[in-house]
């Protein structure tokens, strides 16, 4: 594999950009980081970024799909590779395939699907998130009411299953009991909270049985009262992980800046919960659970005016951190890259641009807009 220098660019590392440092790539790894000063220009591996930035590569933990497709529709690893392949042009080298409420035939044969590519090593796939079906039918959103239940132990022997695969499930606590989370914890499942009306001591509760997630933070869930502070205060004074949608749309700018004040540990990470659109130009509609759901003005809507997940890139999505939380680049692309591998426990490995970890990264011009993919330092196809 070719070794590569990357230089004459802005670095975002962990601790800042960097102006005047040249990266070093060997064997798919990040080899070191170095002052610039003497960087050999003629290497054949000599990569000159010409003032551009060098991130790590995103890693989004909720993707329903994307290129046109919808992983519900058929959770099989062809899906999968297809679906990843249209975020990796848009900056994403890591993601999670997101399955929405389904029958529990189809969440076994979700995980099986991504636990075989995970064990074959597949680029860009980095587990799987099944979100629902054990969700609180009041905040149900875009989810189909029919296809809802309480967790039993037949899911949980479902959702333990994979051998190789991180597994995600998002459910309502109130919909689970403690014996069962704590099994799900124990086999290895990361389990989030979402669509639910559980109220503080219930979800208390729940992280204490090991629950270390939040899925999209104030959707699907109520808003927090002064006598009822809810799931919402809960996950924000935690030191759980909570999911962001920066659309502008999901979410109120206000709303992820207070987030971002409460939440001390920064234990924030941007998702896109994207839909078929992304990466499928000119697709102004799809279907999900045979419900037509429209696209306009950057926002997904059924017939009768429920978001449908969104149509939202991470590359936008850190566009709009940046903007809306008024963040510097380093803590916009953190929350894109090194905290969701910090929730999937990967960070000893990828989700920055350090010595060890893989070699995702993306170049990217000074207003954002995605030049160049590498993955495991091997370039890769970007959306022109």
């Amino acid at each position: 594999m070719q070794q590569l220098v990357f230089a004459n660019g802005r670095i975002v590392a962990p601790d800042g950009v960097l102006d005047n440092s040249a990266v070093e790539v060997g064997g798919g790894r990040i080899a070191g980081v170095r002052d610039a000063t003497g960087a050999d220009c003629s290497h054949s591996g000599y990569i000159d970024l010409d003032g551009d930035f060098l991130l790590p590569g995103f890693v989004d933990v909720q993707v329903n799909g994307g290129g046109g497709l919808l992983f519900n529709d058929d959770p099989s690893e062809a899906t999968a590779l297809a679906i990843s392949q249209a975020h990796r042009a848009l900056g994403t080298t890591g993601l999670l395939p997101t399955l929405i409420s389904d029958d529990l035939e189809k969440v076994e044969q979700a995980i099986a699907a991504i636990d075989g590519l995970v064990a074959r090593g597949a680029p860009g796939i980095a587990g799987v998130h099944i979100e629902g079906p054990f969700l609180n039918a009041e905040k149900k959103g875009i989810h189909d009411r029919g296809k809802l239940r309480s967790l039993s132990d037949g899911a949980v022997a479902i959702l333990t299953s994979a051998k190789h695969a991180q597994v995600v499930v998002t459910l309502a606590p109130e919909r689970a009991r403690i014996d069962q989370i704590k099994r799900l914890v124990a086999g290895g499942v990361i389990v989030c909270a979402g669509h639910t009306t559980a109220d503080f001591d219930q979800t208390r509760d729940a992280l204490a049985a090991g629950l270390t997630g939040f899925t999209h933070l104030f959707n699907a869930m109520p808003a927090m009262q002064s006598r009822d502070p809810g799931v919402i205060a809960a996950a924000l004074e935690s030191s759980a992980y909570c999911g962001l949608i920066a659309d502008g749309r999901h979410v109120h700018p206000a709303m992820l800046r207070l987030a971002l004040r409460a939440k001390l540990d920064r234990r924030l990470m941007l998702v896109t919960d994207a839909m078929p659109v992304v990466g499928a130009a000119g697709m102004d509609y799809f279907f999900l659970n045979n419900r037509r759901i429209n696209v306009a003005d950057g926002v997904c809507l059924s017939e009768d005016g429920t978001l449908a997940g969104a149509a939202l890139s991470m590359i936008e999505a850190v566009r709009n951190a940046m903007t809306m939380l008024d963040l510097p680049i380093e803590e916009a692309v953190a929350m894109a890259s090194h905290n969701p591998c910090s929730f999937l426990g990967i960070a000893d490995r990828a989700g920055a641009i350090a010595p060890g970890r893989r070699a995702d990264l993306l170049r990217v011009s000074p207003d954002l807009a995605v030049r160049e993919i590498w993955l495991g330092g091997v370039a890769q196809p970007a959306q022109t």
